[in-house]
């Protein structure tokens, strides 16, 4: 390769043929934008928010209910006509928590897929609830759990 010949040749042509130095790829404001949405992600993902629970099949064990209410196969208290308002919410012995509590009424539609009958039929006393909190488990020692009753 002869160096003398090349730089002839640029200077013979100037600037014909010579690199050009490319035009950058993302603007500052672009550079910003990614900036600052790379920090909300970090700072998400640093947090524990997206972070999953561990679960344990080996180690298995359930929460304690309630005694069942006499005349009742069921271990939970609950909406009545007649009873007391402060029934004990919770269907777990030993827990040191939240309760969340909700009775609904209200009418549901049934459609047929098939023929197309609609049918709209009452609920009423419908009861859901959650647990959250600590609790003594059926192995004795305590544990750390949310549970829900539909």
């Amino acid at each position: 390769m002869n160096i003398r010949a090349l730089a002839a040749w640029r200077a013979g042509n100037n600037g014909v043929g010579v690199a050009r130095q490319r035009p950058p790829s993302m603007t500052r404001r672009q550079f910003g934008r990614a900036a600052a949405g790379t920090a909300v992600l970090g700072g998400t993902l640093g947090s524990g928010l997206f972070k999953p629970g561990l679960a344990e099949a080996s180690n298995s064990f359930g929460p304690i209910p309630i005694p069942a209410p006499r005349g009742s196969p069921f271990h939970v208290f609950g909406p009545v006509l007649f009873g007391p308002a402060d029934l004990e919410p919770s269907t777990i012995t030993n827990l040191n928590g939240f309760v969340g509590l909700a009775y609904l009424d209200g009418m549901v539609t049934q459609t047929n897929t098939k023929t197309g009958e609609i049918l709209r039929l009452p609920f009423v006393n419908s009861d859901m609830r959650f647990m959250k909190g600590n609790f003594r488990g059926t192995d004795g020692d305590f544990h750390r759990g949310t549970f829900a009753l539909v």
